[in-house]
């Protein structure tokens, strides 16, 4: 379907819901390894025209406007309630609430690779699929590995800022809009492995910002950053699924799979795993975090099943009113 066709959803009360919904996975995902907000997008019917309202905010503003403010609105609570609680929570039970959200995203997977129901399976497909499955993979080993070599109280990367700080927040920026996009791809990984995560979470406060407030051009470079890549990739996906929508799908399908691997292999589990080493497993935490695992397969798994439901009703009144004429 090309731009000019693609039809935004009109908004009632329980769309507009799911779609603010859609925006607090967003950005929930900024905060939390391996979450993806995209995928969210994907179970809800909705990730095809989010791609096209971004690609196209300008050209067509108000009514990509109109269906991107619930998914903004969501994605600022996202980001405060990642910072003020998730966090909290990670540092509390962080195996815990990891493997809460691992299952989340496991119990979504179906509704990811239904994408590629009827797909014919070509080499090129399987080579996407392979590297799909390892990117996320090698950003997660790498992150950890990062966390492995920084001592306590790693250095602020912020300390000093000078002006090719903000350039190189400009390249960080569009990566990480890249991943709000992109299934499977992690925000919070990726800063983790480039070392930029906990300098910018511990940026976030009143003392920092009154000591440091050269960091204020970094959040610039970042903010501009990913407004170039989540609009420029978006026009890219939005083009590339037009042309070649199975064969995109097979790497998108391999970095959603990635992305559940890369939560148990990263920057911050790893910790997790060496205060195993030194102090003894922490047996409330795993537990917790099976029960939890199982609970956010079984609840995502039904909200697919749900959504699946739904398109088959949907399906069948369609032809029904065919017929009819």
């Amino acid at each position: 379907m090309s731009d000019s066709e693609m039809d935004l959803i009109k908004y009632n009360k329980k769309t507009w819901c799911k779609s603010a919904l859609l925006g607090f996975f967003i950005g929930l995902a900024v905060i939390v390894p391996g979450i993806s907000g995209s995928t969210v997008a994907i179970i809800f019917k909705l990730y095809d025209q989010f791609l096209y309202a971004l690609g196209n905010l300008f050209k067509k503003f108000k009514a990509c406007f109109t269906f991107l403010l619930p998914i903004g609105l969501g994605l600022l609570v996202g980001v405060l309630l990642g910072f003020i609680t998730v966090q909290q929570l990670l540092d509390l039970l962080p195996f815990a609430i990891v493997c809460l959200f691992a299952g989340l995203m496991c119990g979504a997977f179906p509704a990811v690779k239904d994408e590629l129901k009827g797909a014919q399976f070509t080499a090129k497909r399987i080579v996407l699929f392979t590297l799909g499955l390892c990117i996320p993979v090698a950003l997660g080993c790498v992150s950890a590995l990062m966390s492995t070599k920084s001592v306590d109280g790693a250095s602020d990367v912020f300390a000093d800022v000078a002006w090719w700080h903000a350039l190189l927040a400009i390249l960080i920026g569009a990566v990480v809009g890249i991943t709000q996009i992109v299934p499977g791809l992690s925000a919070s990984a990726f800063l983790m492995a480039v070392g930029w995560f906990s300098s910018l979470v511990d940026s976030v406060s009143m003392t920092y910002w009154k000591s440091n407030p050269s960091v204020f051009f970094v959040y610039a470079g970042l903010a501009i950053g990913f407004l170039i890549g989540l609009f420029a990739f978006s026009k890219l996906l939005t083009y590339l699924f037009s042309v070649a929508r199975h064969t995109a799908y097979s790497m998108i399908v391999g970095l959603s799979l990635g992305s559940i691997l890369s939560m148990f292999c990263n920057g911050d589990i790893v910790e997790v795993y060496a205060s195993w080493a030194i102090n003894g497993a922490a047996w409330l935490d795993i537990a917790l975090g099976v029960v939890l695992l199982a609970a956010g397969v079984i609840g995502a798994y039904r909200l697919v099943c749900y959504q699946r439901k739904k398109d088959a009703e949907e399906t069948e009144d369609g032809s029904e009113k065919e017929v009819v004429k």
